[in-house]
């Protein structure tokens, strides 16, 4: 199908263009990592960290073991990205929390992802509205699965 084909796509069109585009970009984002001297698991890591969270949870939207999650913050906190701290709530609980300089590192990993950004930049205002109207709708959906 076309840009300029008319016909009403089916999900399986939909959804091996999402494949698609979040392909490109979670390669974008590897390629960018890696320049930081991180791997995209890593730096994934890195961007779930809005504020501290437990490593079960960061177990969970890795979708790999907690056993794995130790390696992968064990090495971020080698390199002073991450900390870990007790839990508030429960003291037997581990937190990992970003440092100052494992935010700045994300943000700017974010900022080096060029492939993703100027795919972006030839929409136009209208159209990165509706885009992301769209894909706020999606959202919820797919990550209830998650």
């Amino acid at each position: 199908m076309s840009a300029t084909t008319p016909e009403t796509p089916t999900k399986l069109q939909l959804l091996e263009l999402l494949a698609a585009i979040g392909t490109a970009q979670w390669r974008d984002f590897a390629a960018a990592a890696a320049h930081h001297g991180l791997t995209s698991t890593q730096a994934k890591v890195l961007a779930q960290l809005d504020g501290p969270l437990p490593m079960r949870a960061l177990a969970t939207l890795l979708v790999c073991d907690a056993s794995n999650v130790t390696g992968i913050v064990d090495r971020l906190e080698a390199r002073s990205l991450v900390r870990r701290e007790p839990s508030p709530a429960d003291r037997r609980v581990k937190n990992v929390a970003a440092t100052d300089e494992g935010r700045e590192v994300i943000r700017r990993v974010r900022e080096e992802m060029q492939a993703t950004s100027g795919a972006l930049d030839t929409l136009d205002a209208d159209e990165s509205a509706a885009l992301y109207g769209l894909l706020a709708r999606l959202r919820p959906g797919m990550e209830k699965n998650a």
